[in-house]
């Protein structure tokens, strides 16, 4: 179920009171995101997939663009689809929907996307902090930088963060599948990319325990 859930609903009761998802994959968010004119970009584990070639199951689909941007996908979305505001600033379990016209979301917030009440959930868009439009690390606020810099576009044409980000940004929880990811990623890095993921994680996180792994 999606890793977002409030940690104390299983997987039952989540559909329960949510219902159910049925993601989106990289296959298929181009077409959804066709004509929507700003900055988007696929993290978390299927940014590493692409990069590795390495398989690994997924919960959802998740796509990230500037929390500026918001009002501009939801001007996208229009009445076709009916997003949510999740978590942020509301705590766990806390959704409202996102009207047209609606209040801002949170610098750091969420967003659930589906078709209506009774139809899955297809997106998870977490939002990236901006800074004066410049993408912003939302684990390290200090580095700042240009969207361009800190993605690339795979072969299927869908634009991914870029790898030694996404590693840095998955130290926080250190999941088996964090440490998964890391372990197929790291060796294909280069030696530039390895020393800023070392670099900022210890920044970000000082005697993080992925620093006496590398």
């Amino acid at each position: 179920m999606n890793a977002d859930q409030p940690p104390e609903m299983d997987d039952a009761e989540f559909l329960r009171w949510h219902g159910a998802w049925e993601p989106l994959t990289p296959s298929t968010i181009g077409a959804f995101m066709a004509g929507f004119d700003r900055p988007w970009w696929v993290v978390g584990g299927w940014s590493i997939e692409a990069f590795t070639g390495v398989a690994r199951e997924h919960e959802d689909l998740d796509v990230s663009m500037l929390t500026c941007d918001a009002p501009a996908f939801r001007d996208f979305l229009g009445e076709r689809w009916t997003p949510w505001v999740v978590g942020g600033s509301m705590g766990p379990g806390g959704m409202r929907p996102y009207r047209l016209g609606g209040p801002d979301v949170d610098r750091e917030g969420q967003l659930w996307v589906r078709r209506n009440a009774g139809a899955p959930w297809v997106l998870d868009v977490p939002l990236t902090p901006d800074t004066g439009g410049l993408w912003t690390n939302k684990r390290w606020h200090a580095h700042v930088a240009p969207v361009a810099d800190v993605t690339w576009v795979g072969d299927d044409g869908v634009p991914y963060l870029r790898p030694e980000v996404t590693i840095m940004m998955k130290a926080r929880l250190d999941r088996p599948k964090d440490r998964a990811d890391l372990d197929a990623c790291w060796p294909l890095l280069g030696d530039a990319e390895r020393a800023w993921a070392r670099d900022t994680i210890a920044l970000a996180h000082p005697a993080h325990p992925w620093l006496g792994l590398f």
